[in-house]
């Protein structure tokens, strides 16, 4: 993908091409957008946006994984204003939307396709399902079934948080790779110490590391390993290999030097973690 699970505003403004024409995502200043362009009442996308740092959220909008739902709130004013018809009417209609998830200011996770499923005017919101990527229509109504939803929900929460740890992890190692300090963002990753599937593998910055493409893939398959004191190893059959330069260079070059870490102690890697993961290396290496 283009961004990484992240979409930066300045793309969201650039809008869409529909029939020939630019078209609007939406003014990025409300939440909710119908587009001049189209022909029905119903609203074409809408937005949470991320708070700023230090201030609450305006708008206290929630995904509920055990639910498989959104509650997304009415504009602030009155319930009958343009934008929350326009919100209603995507109910009335059972059309698609698009939502706009802010995860930081100005960066937003693009959720799609959304559907209107309920209506709480006393509450001033409506209840949200994430629907699958193509309608199902074998009976189980506009967003599939309970069990579909929970699962693309739950995708689209897994999503949300993993953009959050690569954010957090190249913000910590200002972008650049911990072993070779490559600094071109589209190459640099963030790496689990501790995989994500492992209840210990939290999307912390400590069970981060920041590396390049082939240093993360090293990492990945126990090619090279990073110890507690933060020293490189890389395995025994790439040091006895002669293969290039970049072999040489890229992999072999490293073994015994120390990785980059962040300049905050409370972001560094976790010395207990990385001895759990060095062991898994040593016992393959």
């Amino acid at each position: 993908m283009a961004y990484n699970e992240i979409v930066p505003l300045g793309a969201l403004r650039e809008g869409f091409i529909h029939d020939g024409r630019r078209a609007s995502f939406g003014s990025f200043m409300k939440g909710i957008h119908r587009g001049r362009e189209q022909s029905g009442p119903a609203a074409l996308t809408l937005m949470t946006t991320a708070p700023k740092p230090g201030q609450p959220s305006p708008y206290d909008d929630v995904i509920d994984l055990e639910g498989g739902s959104i509650l997304y709130h009415y504009r602030a004013g009155s319930g009958d204003q343009p934008d929350n018809r326009a919100l209603r009417a995507a109910r009335e209609c059972e059309v698609p939307l698009i939502y706009f998830w802010g995860i930081d200011p100005g960066q937003y996770q693009v959720v799609a396709p959304v559907f209107v499923t309920d209506d709480d005017p006393a509450g001033a919101m409506v209840m949200l399902e994430v629907g699958l990527p193509h309608k199902d229509v074998q009976g189980e109504g506009i967003v599939s079934s309970e069990d579909a939803r929970r699962y693309r929900l739950t995708q689209v929460a897994q999503r949300y948080h993993q953009a959050r740890f690569r954010r957090d992890v190249l913000r910590a190692y200002r972008e650049r790779c911990a072993v070779c300090s490559l600094r071109e963002p589209q190459l640099v990753q963030a790496s689990h110490i501790i995989r994500d599937t492992d209840p210990r593998g939290i999307a912390a910055v400590v069970n981060g590391i920041a590396l390049c493409a082939i240093h993360h893939l090293a990492y990945d398959r126990n090619l090279m390993g990073i110890d507690p004191d933060k020293v490189v190893h890389i395995g025994r059959q790439l040091l006895d290999d002669q293969d290039g330069p970049m072999l040489r260079e890229g992999l072999q070059g490293f073994h015994g030097a120390r990785i980059l870490q962040p300049t905050r102690p409370d972001e560094r890697p976790d010395p207990d973690r990385l001895a759990v993961r060095f062991a898994e290396f040593e016992a393959v290496a």
